[in-house]
């Protein structure tokens, strides 16, 4: 509800739909298309990661994101290793 309101208010709003849930897959479903139907933007946590770090000439976050997506994001991570390795870019010590 607090985002329907926001929307209805005129807000541009985002919902990360992997960082939320309900009692259900179906209720989740449910909430998703109801957002979506009041003009809310689903996303993910990588979609807003990475638009938090915009680029990676941010070099003092870059070696946060390269390890979060390194970790936990599935083949993107598996692509972003596979880029650092093509490249033959040295992965950061913390990563």
């Amino acid at each position: 509800m607090p985002a329907i309101q926001a929307a209805g208010e005129g807000y541009d709003v985002f919902v990360v739909t992997d960082a939320c849930g309900a009692v259900s897959a179906e209720a989740h479903d449910m909430a998703i298309r109801r957002m979506v139907q009041h003009g809310i933007t689903p996303i993910n946590w990588i979609a807003v990661a990475s638009e938090w770090q915009r680029d990676w000439a941010r070099i003092d976050t870059a070696a946060h994101i390269a390890g979060l997506m390194a970790d936990h994001a599935g083949a993107s991570g598996v692509a972003f290793a596979w880029e650092m390795q093509l490249l033959a870019t040295p992965v950061p010590a913390n990563v």
